[in-house]
């Protein structure tokens, strides 16, 4: 739970940190930005909190997303934003003891999930000046995965665990909610993904991450046209 909590802070601090860099502005610009369609990517920092006796450790992931949006007004502070992005996330889980090999058939150490979406988040956005702050559902779909078991003395790779597409549920979908700060055909921000499926389907994946939900933190730059 605490790990948790500490994921949420520190994504709660960087929206921060967006708000005042834009707050100076915020009224110095126009209110409507007008009907335009760009590219973005950026970073991602995504992690499971799986919660469960054989767990000893877990980190987030570095990933990243990219793709395509569009900004389409409804009046001077309402716009909808829908986009298509291809997204990287996942997790590092380090699990302990004979219990895990007995049970779950990999070995002592660490086991590190990549999960790659194509990812369709359907958000609106209330505009005050060049600040936005947009929420709303996503819909996403598991492409591929790749899933790694290290060893812990010294981090070598053992083998890839019996784990592919078909273990993990295929599609997921969440809320988002973020900012944004658009300086005429460039945005930055910060965006946090919550998932409401479990990623494991079944088996040892739905063992290992413990009906776990994805929860990403994405920072972004995009350019309009």
């Amino acid at each position: 739970m605490k790990r948790k909590q500490d994921f949420r802070i520190l994504t709660g601090i960087g929206i921060a940190i967006l708000l005042m860099i834009a707050a100076p502005q915020v009224y110095g610009q126009s209110n409507n930005p007008g009907p335009r369609i760009g590219i973005k990517g950026g970073a991602n920092l995504s992690q499971f909190f799986v919660d469960q006796p054989t767990v000893e450790d877990e980190n987030m992931k570095l990933g990243l997303h990219f793709g395509i949006f569009t900004k389409i007004p409804v009046n001077n502070f309402l716009a909808f934003q829908p986009e298509l992005l291809y997204t990287n996330v996942g997790s590092k889980v380090s699990y302990g003891g004979s219990t895990v090999e007995n049970i779950l058939g990999i070995r002592e150490g660490e086991v590190r999930f990549n999960l790659n979406y194509i990812q369709l988040p359907l958000a609106l956005a209330i505009n005050v000046g060049p600040l936005n702050i947009h929420a709303g559902p996503y819909l996403s779909y598991l492409v591929s995965s790749n899933v790694k078991n290290l060893r812990t003395s010294d981090l070598t790779t053992i083998n890839t665990i019996e784990l592919n597409k078909d273990d993990f549920n295929t599609i997921d979908y969440g809320l988002l909610a973020g900012v944004g700060f658009d300086v005429q055909n460039v945005t930055i921000g910060a965006r946090y993904n919550y998932g409401l499926r479990q990623v494991g389907k079944d088996g040892m994946a739905r063992n290992l991450t413990n009906n776990s939900k994805n929860s990403v933190a994405q920072l972004f730059i995009g350019f309009g046209f």
